[in-house]
């Protein structure tokens, strides 16, 4: 059980445990989660999720999982008492032998349960408990508000050490106000539903039709064409053809410098080819 935003490191250490406990006792592995997320849904905290639900779903069934249950989490939800989430969702309905889930889960009304709760709770409905310590990398807990703490701030590369993959944001590229191909450097502008846009340029991958560009990306409001709505571009290095209309997805590797306004649109220019120069250099030393 959990929200499992990211699959993170931390979380695919729970999946790992519920698996093993699955193939040894013979059941069917499988996810409980919830939407929207209980803080988001009780109007405690504005919280950008790392995933989409669509992409989160994918995700999960990307691992050893069997199956994904989404329950939404409502006002009715909420108010469920502890021993009716255990004796009513997981064993009532969900049949549960094992629940595994992290050692700082809560649940029931007002957040009372605990692991210690579930685990005493679920004894006497016939169901056994098993808490999973966070995993920790450089003495750090691996969490999903971590990854969105190092996002917010650009800070791709350690986001993408904790989520154990590069962040990525999905959409589809539409018609801008054509001003990089004005400048000699034609970019896709992509219209995304990911809530988490990490300010600044980066280094990337656009990847169209399961095919892997180098690119550079922007994510900012143009500055040095005046305000605007913040906006991801993305400039495929090296690429010919159109976008538009395209389904793509960025993954954000490392990012080059914060966004700031140039004097004018010839020094904008050469701040680009060195960006895609340094793309370049960082692609090259990968391969």
């Amino acid at each position: 059980m959990g929200n499992f935003d990211g699959l993170h490191l931390g979380h695919r250490k729970i999946l790992s445990r519920l698996c093993a406990l699955a193939r040894e006792r013979g059941l069917r592995a499988l996810v409980l989660t919830f939407a929207p997320h209980p803080e988001r849904a009780l109007g405690r905290s504005s919280v950008r999720m790392i995933d989409t639900p669509e992409d989160r779903l994918r995700r999960l069934r990307e691992t050893c999982v069997d199956a994904v249950v989404v329950t939404p989490f409502d006002a009715a939800f909420a108010r469920l008492g502890c021993r009716d989430f255990v004796q009513g969702v997981l064993r009532g309905k969900l049949g549960a032998r094992e629940v595994v889930v992290g050692q700082g889960f809560r649940f029931g009304r007002n957040r009372r349960g605990d692991a210690a709760l579930l685990r005493d709770l679920g004894r006497k409905a016939g169901l056994r408990v098993h808490a999973v310590p966070p995993a920790r990398l450089d003495g750090r807990v691996v969490s999903s508000t971590a990854v969105r703490r190092l996002l917010e701030r650009g800070r791709v590369g350690e986001a993408a050490r904790l989520l154990g993959r590069p962040y990525e944001i999905r959409g589809r590229v539409v018609r801008g106000e054509r001003r990089g191909r004005r400048l000699g450097f034609p970019t896709a502008n992509l219209d995304t539903p990911n809530e988490i846009l990490p300010e600044g340029v980066f280094i990337t991958e656009t990847v169209r039709g399961g095919r892997a560009y180098p690119s550079v990306t922007s994510v900012g409001t143009n500055p040095t064409f005046g305000p605007s709505p913040l906006r991801v571009e993305t400039l495929l290095i090296d690429f010919r053809g159109s976008l538009y209309g395209a389904e793509i997805a960025v993954r954000f590797l490392q990012r080059i410098r914060p966004t700031r306004a140039f004097p004018d649109a010839a020094a904008l220019a050469a701040r680009i080819r060195e960006d895609c120069e340094q793309a370049r250099r960082w692609f090259a030393r990968r391969d």
